[in-house]
């Protein structure tokens, strides 16, 4: 392939996956806007105790998610493989199988997590003023945990097949209805009764599960590849080499973001240990975290689809151009983000917040580890690079090893034995993001470069 043939194919490829980017990053921006909108209402109306409970829960909550994201990033790149390859029954079996495993595990979690709910938010140490309240606000969001699995898991099908405006417009839909519910159901207007911060936890389940039945709807009229049809239906059981495929997949993703959210658990209770405004901090700060880390998580999501379709359809030699033009996009648009963020920080927090010590608090966090990420968003362009490949195990152990060997001893460290305090905990962020890059940077040009890439289903 001559100079400009490479330049005139980048070019479509950049072009393509900008399409492709577009309506993922406003989903997440829209998806982020509703969460936000909640949190304000919440912190403004129910008070910080309220917030702080929310915030406990976060992490624990980003736990049980992250089984929903194992799954649904396994199955993506399953779906983008056997579609690029023009494997459509083997496409829709993926589907079917992913559903009714994913509907065996929400359910067993959602068991699980409704019986041990306040064993677990206390063991995580969420001060004594806030356990009832984030107790019974936890213990809706587990029951209803299979709706919010399958809706998030059927998106993520849509995405493998370049479909990225579907899950985007009825994400939409979602927020706005539970935009609406917000208030009626917190504070018992039209009639209903007032259900308090419960009412912020309904208002989330009733929206996905209207939004999730609304898009099969839509689907099955406009007679979309991926409507509940017939032929996925049939293969909603266990298939052994499909299931192999995807857990080969879900599991080191799903140990990863486990490993991620027990680690956030961890680390939540270095903060507690300073009190509920410091929790209150630490759940408001993530919330503006979630907004600077929408371009590295969504070119991510890209790269994935892109690269697993390039495997199936055996024009691997496109993977490095999608890799390179997503590690320059993660670059661009974090990087401006996070400018925005350090310029406006004081006045930001400030639509959440008005106590002072919480603002401080909150402030510290985001000076000390708001940069480290867009290094966190360049390692997972090389990590979901690797994985739409196949290789899955590395990215896991060095991800895990990063966080657990480095991140929480520092945060424990830093905090108790040094005059940093609570600063300890947010440094360890960006030293364990550093440690990271290195690791998967490293394997990525010295090891996965040399291996041949295959599609893992035929």
């Amino acid at each position: 392939m001559t100079e400009h043939m490479i330049e005139k194919n980048t070019k479509i490829i950049a072009k393509s996956m900008i399409a492709f980017l577009i309506p993922v990053m406003m989903a997440s921006v829209i998806q982020s806007l509703g969460q936000v909108v909640g949190t304000i209402v919440v912190g403004k109306t129910l008070g910080v105790d309220s917030l702080a409970a929310i915030s406990a829960f976060f992490p624990l909550f980003f736990f049980l998610i992250s089984f929903a994201i194992g799954i649904g990033s396994g199955s993506s790149i399953l779906v983008g493989q056997t579609y690029g390859s023009g494997n459509i029954a083997k496409m829709k079996e993926v589907v079917g199988v992913t559903i009714t495993f994913t509907a065996i595990i929400s359910i067993a979690v959602a068991i699980l997590g409704s019986i041990f709910t306040e064993d677990i938010l206390g063991w995580m140490g969420t001060p004594k003023n806030i356990l009832m309240e984030s107790a019974e606000y936890a213990r809706i969001l587990f029951v209803t945990l299979p709706i919010t699995f399958l809706y998030m898991v059927y998106t993520t099908f849509m995405r493998g097949v370049g479909d990225s405006k579907t899950p985007f417009y009825f994400l939409i839909i979602s927020v706005v209805i539970n935009i609406l519910l917000l208030p009626i159901l917190i504070f018992g207007w039209l009639g209903i009764p007032e259900f308090g911060l419960n009412g912020a936890a309904y208002a989330s389940v009733i929206s996905n599960l209207i939004t999730f039945v609304l898009m099969l709807i839509y689907l099955h009229k406009r007679n979309h590849i991926l409507k509940l049809d017939h032929t996925i239906l049939k293969y909603f059981h266990l298939n052994g080499s499909v299931l192999r495929a995807l857990l080969k997949l879900a599991i080191p993703t799903s140990i990863s973001m486990v490993g991620i959210s027990m680690a956030e658990i961890a680390v939540i209770t270095f903060v507690n240990a300073y009190g509920s405004n410091a929790t209150a901090a630490y759940g408001i700060v993530n919330q503006i975290a979630s907004y600077v880390q929408i371009p590295a998580m969504s070119i991510s999501i890209a790269i994935s689809v892109f690269v697993a379709q390039s495997v199936g359809s055996g024009n691997s030699s496109n993977i490095k151009h999608i890799s390179k033009i997503g590690i320059s996009l993660n670059y661009i648009l974090g990087g401006v983000l996070i400018f925005i963020v350090y310029l406006l920080a004081t006045p930001i927090l400030r639509i959440f917040l008005d106590n002072v010590d919480t603002i401080n608090i909150a402030k510290g966090l985001i000076v000390i580890s708001f940069w480290s990420y867009v290094i966190l968003g360049h390692t997972q362009t090389i990590s979901a690079t690797m994985r739409a490949t196949g290789t899955v195990l590395w990215p896991t152990i060095f991800t895990i090893a990063s966080i657990w060997l480095i991140e929480v001893p520092s945060a424990y460290y830093l905090s108790n034995y040094t005059s940093l305090g609570i600063d300890g905990v947010w440094l360890a962020y960006p030293i364990a993001f550093l440690v990271n890059f290195g690791a998967q940077f490293t394997y990525q040009h010295f090891f996965w470069k040399k291996k041949s890439l295959k599609a893992l289903l035929k």
